[in-house]
């Protein structure tokens, strides 16, 4: 099947030198990005409905940059002064850098790990004696309370925003020759979209072992799928793609 026309199922890239620009030069197709989720904060009520004070605990973790900005939305919305000693413990450095929207950064206060829920286990430990706080998406797993539980470390979490579908017309979807996910969560939003969806000639890519099964479990077929042995993201896995079927 020849593919002329490819949605991408994430926000515009924010630069004119996204690699997916040059994708369309190079092999004359029309890439378009149209974001099959958002993400919301939960309001006040329903937060207050969860019975949790912030003002209760000494350390915050954020999982994602989603969880700084709702936390501090929500932190001002209620009008909760948060502690200059507060400590806060991030999943990766860039989501720690990400603080410095909302308060002064300090090294002696925010902790960081690679990327891996994991990576902070030995910080935690170091710092047992802290009362954390998580916020929370409305889809999450349990591994954070399980290290937590497995210490005997103080915690309590919260949600504070949610994944939630876009609303995007049907005949639009269909309209593509090729549409590429990043996570469950678009997936779902397809068919929210077009609850009667049939593949047919229509393929599907996607980027990471979680979204791939997916779309395996739900019996739609996968094209293509990043990363691999050879390419590490999606523009360079749809690169290679279309060099090798090229009509």
């Amino acid at each position: 099947m020849k593919v002329s026309k490819i949605l991408v199922s994430q926000p515009k890239p924010a630069t004119e030198k996204s690699p997916y620009y040059e994708i369309e030069k190079k092999h004359n197709v029309k890439i378009d990005f149209c974001s099959f989720i958002k993400v919301e904060g939960v309001s006040a009520k329903e937060f207050r409905q969860q019975k949790v004070s912030i003002p209760g605990h000494t350390a915050i973790v954020f999982l994602s940059r989603h969880a700084i900005d709702h936390f501090f939305t929500l932190c001002k919305e209620l009008r909760v002064s948060i502690p200059d000693d507060m400590k806060y413990f991030c999943l990766s450095e860039t989501i720690s850098l990400y603080i410095q929207k909302y308060v002064q950064y300090r090294k002696r206060k925010v902790f960081f790990g690679n990327g891996h829920i994991k990576d902070l286990e030995p910080l935690f430990v170091k710092h047992k004696s802290e009362k954390y706080f998580v916020p929370m998406s409305n889809v999450h797993n349990d591994e954070l309370n399980s290290i937590f539980d497995a210490h005997g470390i103080s915690h309590s979490q919260a949600e504070m925003y949610r994944t939630v579908s876009t609303d995007i017309p049907a005949d639009y979807i269909k309209s593509y020759d090729m549409l590429i996910f990043f996570s469950p969560h678009g997936l779902e939003s397809l068919k929210k979209n077009v609850p009667d969806y049939v593949q047919g000639e229509q393929l599907i890519a996607c980027f990471g072992n979680i979204t791939a099964n997916c779309i395996r479990n739900i019996g739609l077929r996968l094209d293509l799928e990043a990363p691999t042995a050879t390419v590490t993201n999606m523009p360079a896995a749809l690169d290679e793609y279309l060099t090798k079927n090229k009509a």
